[in-house]
């Protein structure tokens, strides 16, 4: 992969908006650079016989079983809202 370039990072700190000086982008480029060049040793490592993973621990689902229980009433739930219409809480449109 060619190096990256001075051009290369103004151009993605302007897409992110971030405002960063000359000095600041000489100094991302030469970080940048010097971490995707250790990315890519890594593709000289062997990798055949090595099983896919998704996560480096093997992780397990340990969510409770979804039942049904007795929950707040609509009621309770409305008694301390600002404002409410129709059985339903009441805020402040957002959008024009």
């Amino acid at each position: 992969m060619s190096e990256i370039t001075k051009e290369q990072v103004l151009h993605v700190a302007h897409l992110a908006r971030l405002a960063i000086t000359d000095e600041e982008a000489e100094k991302m480029t030469k970080e940048l650079d010097a971490i995707i060049g250790y990315a890519e040793l890594l593709n000289e490592l062997d990798t055949d016989n090595v099983e896919p993973t998704t996560h480096v621990l093997d992780l397990k689902n340990v969510m409770r079983e979804d039942e049904p229980r007795k929950w707040i009433d609509r009621e309770d739930a409305l008694k301390n809202a600002p404002d409410e219409k129709n059985g339903q809480f009441r805020v402040p449109s957002i959008l024009d």
